[in-house]
């Protein structure tokens, strides 16, 4: 018999990509909403347990009584600040141990979940239970990218590199050689459409996205999905170049007919780390 699934649920739609998947595959799983993220209206119906960023403590005793035994960490969440965190006890003998400064570093991540697998879970990543949901290498449509793509995607990969090794972003928007602009805590979305008053006249920007080069990579992988086609599109971007093996595609045939549809380009790139 499958492990029994924990899913603590962030923004977006992947969590209810992640929900049909174990429900397809047979596999028993219980849910965690985290509030003011998760979405209501998408896996409302199967969330067993919502709470605050906050109250990890809840989270962790609601999946011992399910007899939970591995937890996948899906959908985005936003950075609180300590003061907004409101941690409970669990959550705050965590704080006292990594230390504060940890806080917002991308190490705090790699510390949850090693502080959550010494409750006895297993902590996987979404791509071990959806074996079809990371971006493969090459074009996904019917759109390739021309030459002048080709150079701006390779200009975007050495910068996105860079800043993912400072521990900054994921993502870059490259237009002819220029960067018009890299992603910070606002996301990939905030920063799509901040680029629309940055473009230049002539061939449209690519947006790059790649991993971080220290990143877990069972959690907070680089993400696109259907939204994202449609706000680069909106922003006057011509393709979408992603990392092969370490990117996840939100319902990859949706994402391919909306890119068609519009007239954008989706790529997989081999990336040497």
């Amino acid at each position: 018999m499958m492990k029994k699934l924990g899913i603590i649920a962030g923004g977006g739609h992947l969590p209810r990509q992640l929900i049909d998947g174990c429900r397809a595959q047979g596999r028993p799983f219980a849910v965690v909403g985290l509030k003011d993220f998760a979405l209501p209206d998408s896996i409302g119906g199967d969330v067993g347990l919502w709470i605050r960023l906050g109250e990890a403590g809840k989270a962790v005793k609601f999946f011992h009584e399910q007899g939970v035994e591995e937890i996948v960490m899906i959908g985005p969440v936003r950075r609180p600040s300590l003061f907004q965190l409101r941690p409970d006890w669990w959550t705050a003998k965590f704080l006292a141990k990594i230390g504060f400064k940890a806080f917002g570093d991308d190490h705090l991540l790699t510390s949850v979940i090693k502080y959550i697998e010494t409750e006895g879970f297993k902590i996987i990543g979404v791509h071990e239970v959806l074996g079809d949901i990371l971006a493969t290498e090459g074009v996904f449509g019917k759109i390739k990218p021309d030459a002048q793509a080709l150079a701006d995607i390779e200009h975007g990969v050495k910068i996105a590199l860079g800043l993912g090794a400072l521990d900054v972003g994921q993502s870059v928007i490259v237009q002819q050689g220029i960067v018009l602009g890299v992603e910070a805590v606002e996301g990939t979305d905030a920063l799509i459409k901040r680029c629309k008053d940055l473009k230049r006249d002539g061939l449209g920007g690519v947006l790059v996205k790649t991993k971080k080069p220290q990143q877990e990579q069972r959690a907070d992988l680089p993400t696109i999905g259907v939204s994202t086609v449609e706000n680069a599109v909106a922003s006057g971007l011509r393709g979408i170049a992603v990392q092969a093996g370490k990117t996840l595609i939100v319902d990859r045939s949706a994402v391919v007919a909306k890119a068609d549809e519009l007239g954008l380009f989706v790529v997989g790139i081999k990336i040497q780390e």
